[in-house]
């Protein structure tokens, strides 16, 4: 089985818990710190536990998204032989970072964040246990809560050094003072990466995405206060401004990538407002993917279409083989045409060019600078057509 869930949420306990309840022997290996040779150090002692005492093992993998191909797929020829029964823990998405192969073989079990009850009663039971003596005021016990953001283990470490430090001062009520002055700068909250991570960027793009400034800047920030990269997070500002307002305002793209420059130049917390700046704009600005839709579907259509010479007119003809071969015979020069535009002029090979419907990959929307590309190309296509019924008429 895969147990996938976020820090703190008792994926190891859990494991352990299996193992007691199977009367099983129970190996623990770090995918951080581990490799091949201690996967079949693992495998030995589970064939010699087997052959001298009858007892079934579970190997218990944490982090298990951090070995790479080849090292979990060492693992499944004892999975099948039934030799070892495989735990792995993750706080990624197993679709994502375990391979199909080890995957088709577990079960995923999805473990969320505890709750703030859940969490009220860890913190009661520990309480009870070190420090029964001292007491907590309601508001503290609230901020010890939302600073533990579902995770038990960093609440357990939170709470020890906090009776620790009320019990050598021999404090029997812990207040918002006392938490002030002995432990505020541990309620800094961090938000917890992986999959939370990821789904608070797609928050934020979505929020810019919707116009909304307000709850853009809010998940910027928190991103920000959670210990992100700011220059992840500006490479990110930078992909909104190019897939979400394209065309639409192309000064979105140039001041995403000043207050990236910016950032860089200044570095925190200077550069963070600037990158702020850009959120908001981001936010406000025209919509718009056109653009970006136009570059996947002709990039699907290259992929799949086959390779087309280029019209002899569009070829440059540098040398007098390549004139006498036709290189460049009868190509239109655009700046000499009425309008800087060669109306009727074929720009896509031969084959395409003959189609009733030649591909059409953009089509601008009207809000923004696009109203006004829109505008232009419909009235560079009447020219077209003009210049076709000329044609046609001769």
């Amino acid at each position: 089985m895969i147990l996938w869930g976020p820090p703190g949420v008792g994926k190891t306990t859990l494991a352990r818990l299996i193992a007691n309840t199977a009367d099983a022997d129970f190996i623990p290996i770090s995918a951080v710190l581990s490799g091949i040779k201690d996967i079949r150090d693992a495998v030995e002692r589970a064939e010699l536990a087997l052959q001298q005492h009858g007892r079934k093992t579970i190997l218990f993998v944490d982090e298990v998204h951090r070995f790479n191909k080849g090292q979990q797929d060492a693992f499944l020829p004892f999975v099948e032989s039934g030799l070892i029964t495989f735990i792995g823990a993750t706080t990624e998405n197993p679709s994502f970072e375990v391979n199909s192969a080890l995957l088709s073989r577990a079960q995923v079990f999805v473990l969320n964040s505890l709750s703030e009850s859940e969490l009220a009663v860890l913190l009661e039971r520990a309480r009870l246990l070190v420090a029964e003596n001292i007491a907590i005021a309601d508001e503290v016990r609230e901020q010890i809560l939302a600073y533990a953001d579902g995770d038990a283990r960093r609440l357990l470490n939170f709470a020890e050094g906090l009776f620790n430090a009320a019990a050598g001062a021999g404090i029997i009520q812990i207040d918002e003072a006392f938490l002030q002055t002995t432990m505020a700068e541990k309620l800094r909250r961090f938000d917890k990466g992986g999959e939370a991570f990821y789904d608070q960027i797609s928050a934020l793009h979505k929020s810019v995405r919707g116009s909304n400034p307000d709850a853009a800047l809010y998940w910027f920030l928190r991103m920000i206060d959670g210990g992100a990269d700011p220059l992840y997070l500006g490479r990110r500002i930078i992909r909104m401004a190019i897939e979400d307002i394209g065309l639409a305002d192309p000064r979105a793209q140039t001041m995403a990538l000043e207050a990236c420059n910016i950032y860089e130049r200044l570095g925190s917390p200077e550069g963070e407002l600037a990158l702020s700046n850009a959120v908001i704009y981001m936010a406000v600005a025209p919509k718009s993917n056109a653009a970006y839709n136009a570059y996947n579907q002709a990039k699907a259509f290259v992929g799949n279409d086959k390779s087309r010479p280029v019209p002899l007119h569009l070829r440059n003809a540098p040398t007098k083989l390549m004139k006498a071969l036709d290189y460049g015979k009868e190509y239109r020069y655009a700046h000499h045409e009425p309008e800087a535009y060669a109306a009727g002029e074929q720009y896509f090979p031969d084959e395409l060019a003959q189609q009733k419907s030649p591909p059409l990959f953009y089509t601008p929307t009207p809000r923004g600078l696009e109203g006004k590309i829109s505008e232009k190309l419909a009235h560079l296509k009447e020219l077209d057509l003009k210049a076709l019924n000329k044609k046609a008429k001769k």
